[in-house]
Order: C-alpha cells, then sequence, then structure tokens
C-alpha cells in the first residue's frame, strides 16, 4: 500500500495537497477513516478501487466527489456533484458568529443558499438549543442538505426549504451566508471550474452581484442583537462592505486564517 501511495501523490502533483488526496482515497477504497488506515493498513495490499478513484483524481475530479464526504467544523457531510464543496475559509462565518455570541447561544439561524447545509448544521452542532432554516433555489442542494440534516440527526432542528436571498420566516439571530463571489472570466483551478455549479460561484463581472440582492433584504431578516457573517472574496472586504453600509448597517471585515478579507460580520 506504501509504494501505491507514493505513486499515486507523485501522479496528483498538480494538487495542492497531493499526498492528503491519495491517502483519502485510499482509506475511502478500504471504507476507513484515514486516521485507521495510516495507523493499521499501511502494510496491507492496495484495494483493487483505488487505482480507479486515483484515475478520476489524475482527471482533477475533487476528492469530496470521488469519496461524497467533507469534513467541515464539527461535522462531517455528504456532497455530490450539483452541490459546492464546502471549504475551509468558511469556517471564518463560524468564528464570527462564536465571538458575536460568545456564552450566548442564538435560538434561531438562518442559512441563505445553504447549498450541503454545511453552515446551518455546523452552527446547529456549535449551539444544540438553537433551530435553523437552510434556503436555496438547487434542488440538488436541498437534497443533499437534506439528507445531511437527516443524517447528522438534525431533521427535528433544521428545516431545508426552496428560497432565494429573502430568506423565510424570521428576524434571526443569526443569519449565514456563502453566496457566489467569483467575477466572470476569473481564471480557476481545473477542479473548480469543470466540476463545481457555476451558479454557486460565479456573481457578474466584479463577483458582487448577489451581495447587492442581499444587502437591502438584510436588515429586516437580523434580530436585535444578532448578527449576519456573509462569506467574500479575498480582494472585496471593502467594496462588499459599502453595500451594506449604504444600507444602514454596520459591518466589520474578518480575515481567515491565511490573513485574507473573508467574511462580513453585519449587525442593525
Amino acid at each position: 500500500m506504501s509504494s501505491a501511495l507514493s505513486l499515486a501523490t507523485a501522479r496528483l502533483a498538480f494538487s495542492h495537497t497531493p499526498r492528503l488526496d491519495a491517502e483519502l482515497l485510499m482509506a475511502h477504497a478500504l471504507g476507513v477513516r484515514r486516521e485507521a488506515m495510516l495507523l493499521r493498513h499501511l502494510d496491507d495490499p492496495a484495494p483493487a478501487a483505488f487505482a480507479g478513484l486515483a484515475e478520476r483524481r489524475a482527471e482533477h475530479e475533487p476528492v469530496a466527489y470521488i469519496t461524497g464526504a467533507r469534513d467541515f467544523w464539527t461535522i462531517s457531510l455528504r456532497v455530490a456533484p450539483g452541490v459546492l464543496i464546502p471549504r475551509a475559509d468558511t469556517e471564518t462565518l463560524l468564528e464570527a458568529a462564536v465571538a458575536h455570541f460568545g456564552t450566548r447561544s442564538p435560538r434561531t439561524v438562518l442559512d441563505l443558499g445553504t447549498g450541503s447545509g454545511a453552515l446551518l448544521l455546523a452552527a446547529l452542532d456549535q449551539w444544540p438549543e438553537a433551530r435553523g432554516i437552510g434556503v436555496d433555489r438547487s434542488p440538488d442542494a436541498l437534497a443533499v442538505a437534506g439528507a445531511n440534516a437527516r443524517r447528522l440527526g438534525m431533521a427535528d432542528r433544521a428545516r431545508i426549504v426552496a428560497g432565494g436571498w429573502e430568506g423565510r420566516d424570521g428576524p434571526h439571530d443569526l443569519i449565514l451566508c456563502n453566496p457566489p463571489y467569483i467575477e466572470l472570466g476569473a481564471d480557476l483551478r481545473r477542479e473548480v471550474a469543470g466540476y463545481e455549479p457555476a451558479a454557486a460561484l460565479f456573481a457578474g463581472p466584479d463577483g458582487l452581484d448577489d451581495h447587492r440582492a442581499i444587502a437591502p433584504l438584510l436588515r429586516a431578516r437580523i434580530a436585535p442583537g444578532g448578527v449576519a457573517c456573509i462569506e467574500i472574496g479575498s480582494g472585496q472586504g471593502e467594496s462588499a462592505a459599502a453595500l451594506f453600509r449604504a444600507e444602514g448597517l454596520k459591518v466589520g471585515v474578518r480575515r481567515d486564517l491565511a490573513g485574507r478579507d473573508r467574511c462580513l460580520v453585519v449587525t442593525p
């Protein structure tokens, strides 16, 4: 197995994380967690299924679509083609929310553009007393998010419903949103451009079309003492914040672990 991992790692050199990719695919072929594979199976023969999985990755298919899973915050999610793959950068929104509420817990959470349900379900795992709504226009996203809520035992606290940026019900203590924010024509890695849904990526010439749509709708949805945490691209801190300030909202910008602008922290 060690030899197979080394060969796959060399073949996946285009990836930012070739060895990790190979290990995740090997663990998936074995039907175990990566940690268990590293601890107990490195001396085993490589399973026959591994070669096919590595071949798919060599074609730049994302690991999460091949394995059907992605860890995010404190939960593990099922993911599938047609739904955006959750990124570690998006955890910045949850960090901002935790900082805002401190020892308090939000009672209600609204996740706009819920996708796989990542933000909503991570928030409900963080705050077991909370209830929430995940809204999305995509039938694929609604199916995946609903299945994730059921698998994680949160179906009684998480409603997954069809809708747009106007959201549902409220006002809500916590609003989370990872809208499309990539400018049209941007040069993306093949594994993103070739596999992930364009509707979840692109938002007009400057990447801010969806933020423009969200800004005028937000005030009525935020409860007193609440907060909205909205993802942005790394160069959009000031331009995106200005859209919400123009609606009379207070806006701060929180950076991700790499020091890049990543989250608007919006309060009434």
